[in-house]
């Protein structure tokens, strides 16, 4: 259990959310790279390979970290049914 709050911390480290950087929007730590850009890069169907030879300063511990970011502002955030497609 605690390897797991470790990896959790860790990852959380990797994001960072400064009002001076891309406004603010949470980033990798150190980049201007934005968890939002990874997240939508992934869901447009490209692989983490792809990804990391694109930006050279992302690590494959980083996407992680972007994704369990995202995963965790979605667990608190509030959820709108959608309408049903006709």
């Amino acid at each position: 259990m605690k390897d797991n709050a470790r990896n959790r911390h860790a990852k959380q480290a990797l994001v960072r959310s400064d009002p001076r950087i891309m406004m603010g929007k949470p980033v990798i730590s150190g980049t201007r790279i934005t968890v939002e850009l990874i997240v939508e890069k992934l869901a447009a169907g490209e692989t983490a390979e792809q990804i990391l030879d694109a930006y050279p300063r992302l690590t494959r511990a980083s996407i992680q970290a972007a994704l369990a970011f995202a995963a965790e502002a979605l667990r608190a955030d509030v959820v709108y049914p959608l309408p049903q497609a006709v």
